[in-house]
């Protein structure tokens, strides 16, 4: 690793040298242009409102970046969106600053703005109202029961890859020609009416870039600082009508789309995928024109900070779902290009050894992996996880794309794969997948069916077969969830712009949540399979098996949470095998249960013509929806976290070491998991001491794609600098730790994430 420059160093601190802030900014440009276009179609209310904060929004140029452009003028600030819901904010305004988890300080004169001009304008009239006045009462109540929850009720709609490889190789002006040639034979299409108004808007911002950069360098003293303005502006002016040549101009255009992306919907997850495919051809001719590599790396450092910049403000119950600030930046390494050979490059590695150089939590790194990935490339990607930040994960090509064949995809489309979000499956520039619109708690539907009948079923079967009617129940309350939410954005929240960078939107004329986009997916997760594997084992065990206890017993048991009957608690926990050990009878419970929960899923289609998907992740829900289930079998107390992830056992029960683990999650059928799942694995660093240690460690790797898994990621740090971390965070400021399918600040996080992370199994190979 090379010694950064200061440069960098100065730009980090930058980053962290204040508390985070609140900016109304985007709340009051939005709110401004609303209230001049009342009774106009919905899409061209919402392109003119991202128009005007485009064309007015605060600009600043920091000192030292090559890399320009923000959503706000003080670093890591969150950004309202009153428009989606005012009445967290309302509630929330007085305790944002001192909550458990994502603290921002707002001013005394922007609450009483927020209470006396935003609030009362959006009452009534926001995303949420629009939600809860369709939503009917079934759902309601299966919400209540937090068997489901419904996401993107009060936020903008993310979670998707824009086709960049489209502006960076036409370029604005390109694209802005392109519209106003379908308007000339739609004169009268919304969308595109809309498309251009945003399209243009995006054009005006990076030039007012240009002419902040001219107009700084004219009192600029330092002379090289002055060059570098001047050279900014030069782009930018470049770039807002013409495609990029270079690379550096390929990457300010990628980041200037990004903020102009960011400005419409305030949403996470605008990811960029793979980043070093559509990079590579400006980087291969730059390097051939004799670009100095360090430049382009420093570059790329430049960029990887401005991606930790961003970060997303989500009401206090939201934040124990997405604790820590996954904003999403994911980028996707290597795999195979879409005539099914290597696609591992140069770029590649220079992303993973500039990565290396910043250790944040953005850009959340991937790397895909398949029989032909070369063996060096595995031992950078070893190199990078054995840096601890948990980054990057590692996704499996030889499951993922016949995953998504299974969905209809095309082969080449399949095998141009690439993540949004944390690890959620999607195919660039073609996919409008709505991938986190629901989550199913299985386990609390084995709670539910057991409480339903106080547990009187006659066999071990026919508790299986009423989890699984009422698995049918909910989720069909849960699809139907999912469109009122699906309508709701259509009616209320179009995305006009993101729609320009997404396949056969500008063909058919159709804003991406009308059914735009080449694929419309849907995906549900179903969570808690290691918990209900080793509760339902327990049951078919003791109860139906050994006779030990009867069922309506231990539902009386559980339902008093295990209260004078802690010698039995432990008994479950400690006598009877768990999921995560390699143990068919165990594993094979929870499996059974969650290929069900997917083939129902499949049934079902969307308002826009695609198919509902499944998925099995957690993010960081493991905790909240975990508060929701009372006690269970396996010697969970009423309200303690599910096991983490979404396929990961549940802290401390993988016993059997790390292969074990991988050996249970294979026996899932993951071919039927095709939004994403979750695998946390946790390794004592001197796993991956020497050359040695990365031997193995990529052998282990190998394992995990040839038993067909999707994904797995990795804590690689000790409890003991964690729990020294909770005591003295003043020494950790810049520990970065994996949570889910993210990373995050672990001094950042709250103290109930923190212990899940420190109470993970530790593994050695």
């Amino acid at each position: 690793m090379c010694t950064v420059s200061e440069r960098i160093k100065n730009l980090k601190e930058l980053l962290f040298k204040n508390k985070r802030e609140i900016s109304l900014e985007r709340a009051k440009l939005y709110t401004e242009s609303y209230k001049n276009t009342e009774g106009q179609p919905a899409i061209l209310r919402r392109a003119k409102a991202t128009a005007h904060i485009l064309n007015n929004v605060q600009i600043v140029i920091n000192d030292g970046e090559l890399i320009v452009g923000g959503r706000t003028v003080k670093p890591r600030s969150g950004i309202a969106s009153p428009e989606m819901s005012p009445y967290w904010i309302y509630d929330e305004l007085d305790t944002l600053a001192t909550r458990p988890q994502d603290q921002f300080y707002i001013s005394e004169e922007d609450k009483e703005f927020f209470r006396n001009e935003l609030f009362p304008f959006w009452k009534g009239k926001s995303l949420k109202d629009l939600v809860n006045s369709r939503l009917p009462n079934n759902v309601k109540n299966a919400q209540k029961q937090r068997i489901i929850k419904l996401n993107q009720t009060d936020k903008g709609q993310g979670h998707i890859i824009p086709s960049f490889d489209k502006v960076l190789n036409k370029g604005l002006g390109y694209m802005i020609d392109e519209v106003k040639e379908k308007m000339k034979k739609n004169p009268n299409n919304n969308f595109y009416k809309a498309a251009l108004i945003t399209l243009e808007a995006t054009q005006n911002h990076i030039e007012r870039y240009g002419k902040l950069a001219r107009d700084m360098a004219v009192n600029e003293k330092n002379q090289n600082r002055k060059k570098e303005l001047l050279e900014i502006s030069r782009i930018s002016y470049k770039i807002s009508k013409y495609k990029p040549d270079t690379f550096y101009e390929a990457l300010q255009l990628f980041w200037y789309i990004n903020i102009a992306l960011q400005y419409e919907s305030n949403a996470s997850s605008i990811s960029p995928g793979r980043f070093d495919q559509y990079m590579y051809p400006f980087y291969k001719k730059d390097i051939e024109n004799g670009l100095d590599i360090e430049f382009a790396k420093e570059l790329l450092r430049c960029l990887w900070l401005k991606m930790n910049d961003v970060v997303l403000l989500r009401s206090q119950e939201s934040a124990k779902y997405f604790a820590g600030f996954p904003t999403g930046y994911t980028i996707i390494l290597g795999g195979l290009d879409r005539n099914g050979r290597d696609a591992v490059n140069e770029l590649s590695y220079l992303i993973l050894d500039t990565y290396g150089d910043i250790k944040l939590p953005q850009p959340n790194l991937g790397v895909r992996i398949n029989e032909k990935t070369p063996r060096e490339f595995l031992i950078k990607t070893a190199e990078t996880i054995r840096l601890g930040t948990g980054i990057p994960q590692v996704f499996n090509d030889e499951v993922i794309i016949p995953a998504y064949l299974n969905r209809g995809v095309s082969l080449e489309d399949a095998r141009d794969y690439a993540v949004v979000g944390c690890v959620e499956l999607s195919i660039p520039g073609k996919t409008y997948g709505l991938h986190d619109i629901a989550l199913f708690n299985l386990l609390k539907v084995m709670e539910v069916t057991l409480k339903e009948s106080n547990g009187n079923f006659n066999s071990y079967n026919e508790l299986i077969d009423a989890i699984k009617k009422n698995i049918n129940k909910y989720v069909k309350d849960m699809i139907e969830g999912s469109n009122v939410v699906d309508q709701a954005h259509r009616e209320f929240a179009p995305t006009p712009l993101l729609s320009c960078f997404v396949e056969n939107a500008l063909k058919t004329g159709m804003d991406i949540t009308s059914g735009g986009a080449k694929y419309n997916f849907s995906g549900v997760q179903g969570i808690g399979v290691a918990n209900l594997s080793d509760s339902l084992y327990i049951i078919k065990k003791a109860v139906f098996e050994d006779k030990e206890i009867t069922l309506p017993e231990l539902v009386k048991i559980l339902n008093n949470n295990y209260k004078d009957n802690e010698i039995l608690r432990q008994k479950f926990i400690n006598k009877y095998p768990k999921y995560g050990n390699d143990i068919d009878d165990v594993d094979y419970c929870g499996s059974e249960i969650l290929s069900h929960y997917c083939k129902e899923v499949e049934k079902y289609k969307n308002i826009r013509g695609g198919f509902f998907q499944p998925g099995s992740y957690t993010v960081s829900a493991h905790i909240p929806l975990g508060e929701a289930v009372g006690a269970t079998p396996d010697g969970r107390l009423s309200g303690e976290q599910l096991a983490d992830g979404g396929l990961s056992p549940m802290v401390g029960m993988d016993k059997n070491g790390p292969t074990a683990v991988l050996k249970s999650v294979s026996k899932i059928d993951t071919y039927l998991i095709s939004n994403g799942s979750l695998l946390n694995v946790k390794f004592n660093p001197s796993v991956l001491e020497g050359i040695e240690g990365i031997r193995k460690f990529i052998g282990f790797l190998q394992s995990f794609m040839r038993l067909k898994l999707q994904h797995i990621q990795f804590n690689i740090v000790s409890a003991e600098t964690l729990r020294d971390a909770q005591k003295h965070p003043e020494k950790y400021k810049n520990l970065v730790v994996r949570v889910a399918g993210y990373s995050a600040i672990f001094i950042e996080l709250n103290k109930s994430i923190q212990d899940d992370i420190i109470n993970r199994t530790e593994h050695i190979l």
